[in-house]
């Protein structure tokens, strides 16, 4: 009886152990993170936002691709060169840019809510599961991927300060890492691991340490984006769809420009005009 007894103590010390604990991570407060967010490191003149921010646009980046993925990206730089999109024609036709591009974007909002927290990102939104939730065994493509998140207190202080995400497919493609055509597996099968939390010496300095996990790389690729905190109250920054007043027309594979008298023009030396065989009195 004793022993039973024993037992039955010991299962109500380990629910209420296990009741504390839920009340103390339900008591945690948030990190505060409001507030328009940019990229901190620095533009230069003609340098566009690269995926390594510590390192330079292009060749620079030194992604660690593999061979089949180094030519792919050098022939895509060629036709750079060459005044065409490469690989970062989606851009020209304003599809999303997707992960990790999107976290390269100029301006962002983070909202954090127990559940959810949501990026708002220049071109587009993410939103990161922190309510428990496991991994759906089915979900449409997207070009974000699907995120859940995990809040830790690593200083003991109460207050989160580190929020873990992980970001599966199916994903949309292709996508990129940046403007210079930087290419991801065209298989779609990335896998992202993020780890987000404030700078300790300057709260108003966001890192975002990255690492991709992808079959166009010989090994995971870890990068730390960092934001700096434009307004510590509310964002109001101009948020300009990617259609509204582009000149840029795509056509198949090609993509022209518009004229103001409203004609295709080309945007590349020797470009052909788009077959007209659905015009037939054009083909007269």
């Amino acid at each position: 009886m004793a022993h039973r007894r024993m037992l039955e103590m010991l299962a109500l010390a380990a629910v209420l152990m296990a009741t504390a604990d839920g009340a103390r991570a339900q008591n945690k407060a948030y990190p505060s993170w409001r507030g328009e967010w940019s990229v901190a490191a620095p533009r230069l003149p003609g340098q566009q936002l690269r995926y390594d921010p510590s390192k330079p646009f292009g060749k620079g980046q030194e992604a660690p691709l593999t061979a089949e993925y180094q030519k792919i990206y050098e022939d895509n730089l060629v036709e750079l060169a060459q005044g065409r999109q490469g690989l970062f024609l989606y851009h020209a036709s304003c599809l999303p840019a997707g992960m990790p591009s999107m976290m390269s974007a100029g301006t962002f909002e983070f909202i954090v809510t127990p559940e959810t927290t949501y990026i708002v990102a220049d071109s587009d939104i993410r939103r990161i599961f922190t309510d428990g939730r496991p991994w759906p065994a089915e979900s449409a493509p997207t070009y974000q991927g699907y995120s859940i998140g995990k809040w830790l207190d690593q200083d003991g202080t109460g207050v989160y300060d580190v929020l873990e995400v992980e970001t599966h497919g199916p994903f949309k493609g292709p996508r990129t890492y940046d403007a210079s055509g930087l290419p991801l597996a065209f298989d779609n099968e990335s896998t992202f691991k993020e780890r987000l939390f404030l700078d300790k010496k300057d709260p108003n300095i966001l890192h975002d340490v990255i690492t991709v996990l992808d079959h166009a790389l010989t090994r995971p690729w870890t990068v730390d984006k960092s934001y700096r905190r434009r307004n510590d109250k509310y964002p109001n920054w101009d948020r300009i769809s990617c259609l509204e007043g582009t000149t840029y027309v795509t056509i198949g594979k090609e993509y022209y420009m518009v004229t103001e008298d409203g004609y295709l023009m080309p945007t590349t030396k020797g470009q052909k005009p788009p077959d007209p065989k659905y015009f037939p009195q054009a083909q007269k």
